[in-house]
């Protein structure tokens, strides 16, 4: 069932982000007077299709990985002689750049509306409130402390852990200073310290925890919730609402220490003394082993946590007016392109690990992921997902818009297209280069699983 859910997830969410993008090359290519043959959502057989007033075809293809606006071109095949003023090849560079470039046109457009429109919904975020420093990391040498609250980085606000997540991985493998304005026991200021060259790990980069920071959160009782089928928790005999007392007879004060004691018995069994409905009793429990993303083993049980509540003082409710809502969008996009494009480059520098790029696969989960947890998550993954989109199809590789537009650009400056065999080349190079990442991230997902 989850892998329906999963798949159907990653058909909606590429469905709608790929839609956009054709869209706009097809909404385009009318307007610069180019006949569009085929608009497709998909790749392969169409599952189906109709045909609009003026001849063009609108399919939905079997394989929801993409999709493609399939124009009147000469590269092509022959081009009738009354149709050849709409034939793409026709146009001049300024109106073929114009239809390359509104497909990550229609992406970062996309991102605004999704911006302004949680904007307009409001959000609810947890306040970025520190709960512990790490010693010896740049955070403890430049004051940071418990309790104390982040409202900017370098000058940014920030009201989340996301937000702040974002600015600490701009920083990523820099030196110089950072500052950060907190306020702590109602009293506000700015702290600066070194960043001395900190670094994401290669393994699992996590910028806040690197960074030498825990965000503060609730105390969470031990308590069971969700109960997966057919896991080791329900084999057992746990319900929903168990509250565990002990293990092997050693008290157990919170919901992370017991995470911790799963994970590191897997195959073991373990005794856990629960309470239920005022009656203490012991359950028998063997955590499943698993293999973990950093290659570990880990005990795994099949059990989540009850859900607790955050106390009023550490959300913030953040929401604008129509018009206020516009430059709150504009920053937003902007900060996740900022991000793309710092992540593209930390990558080349070797600053973060080419082992984060991500496919269908993984994709595919958060797609899933972001679809349970509500109507907020899925949009915002959906903006940066589709602002991600937008940036790598502008960078300067032929297969993608931003090659064919310097293509298309070099012609406009020398008055004549570059030759077939310069343009054939260029093709081979970028497919090389497109196949390999794709097969790389392919490989990244499949290790991940």
């Amino acid at each position: 069932m989850q892998i329906i859910e999963t798949i159907l997830a990653l058909a909606l969410t590429l469905g709608i982000l790929v839609t956009l993008h054709e869209y706009g090359h097809f909404w385009v290519a009318r307007r610069c007077g180019v006949k569009v043959l085929r608009f497709s959502v998909g790749f392969g057989k169409p599952l189906f299709s109709w045909y609009d007033r003026h001849g063009t075809e609108f399919a939905v293809a079997a394989i929801p990985l993409g999709g493609y606006v399939k124009m009147l071109d000469a590269r092509e095949g022959p081009v009738p002689e009354e149709l050849e003023d709409q034939a793409f090849t026709s146009k001049p560079p300024s109106k073929r750049i114009a239809i390359a470039a509104a497909g990550p046109v229609a992406n970062f457009m996309f991102a605004l509306f999704a911006y302004w429109l949680l904007g307009i919904v409001g959000v609810t975020a947890v306040a970025p409130i520190v709960g512990d420093v790490a010693p010896d990391t740049v955070a403890e040498r430049m004051g940071l402390r418990e309790g104390m609250e982040l409202h900017a980085v370098d000058g940014h606000r920030v009201t989340s852990w996301r937000d702040v997540n974002m600015r600490l991985l701009e920083r990523a493998g820099e030196r110089g200073e950072i500052a950060i304005e907190v306020s702590d026991s109602g009293a506000r200021g700015t702290i600066s310290g070194e960043l001395g060259g900190w670094r994401l790990s290669n393994e699992s980069p996590n910028p806040l925890g690197q960074f030498g920071i825990t965000p503060w959160r609730p105390d969470v009782p031990p308590v069971l919730g969700q109960i997966s089928d057919g896991g080791r928790a329900e084999q057992a005999g746990l319900r929903p609402g168990d509250q565990v007392l002990a293990v092997d007879g050693e008290p157990i004060g919170n919901w992370f220490e017991l995470v911790d004691l799963i994970r590191s018995s897997p195959q073991q069994t373990l005794a856990l003394t629960i309470e239920r409905e005022g009656a203490e009793r012991t359950i028998e429990v063997t955590p499943e082993a698993k293999v973990a993303e950093e290659g570990e083993t880990i005990g795994f049980l099949g059990a989540g946590v009850q859900p607790v509540t955050w106390p009023d003082e550490v959300l913030r409710d953040v929401s604008y007016g129509p018009l206020a809502a516009i430059p709150n969008a504009v920053s937003e996009t902007w900060a996740d392109t900022r991000l793309t494009l710092v992540a593209i480059k930390k990558m080349v520098t070797g600053l973060l690990s080419p082992t984060n790029l991500s496919g269908p696969i993984t994709i595919a989960r958060v797609a899933e992921a972001s679809v349970s947890s509500g109507f907020e998550d899925f949009v915002r993954f959906l903006a940066y997902l589709s602002i991600s989109l937008g940036v790598l199809n502008l960078l300067p590789i032929p297969v993608l818009d931003g090659g064919h537009i310097v293509y298309y650009t070099i012609e406009a400056i020398r008055g004549k297209p570059l030759s077939e065999e310069a343009q054939a080349l260029g093709l081979r190079i970028g497919m090389t280069l497109i196949l390999t990442l794709m097969v790389f991230a392919l490989y990244n997902d499949l290790m991940r699983l």
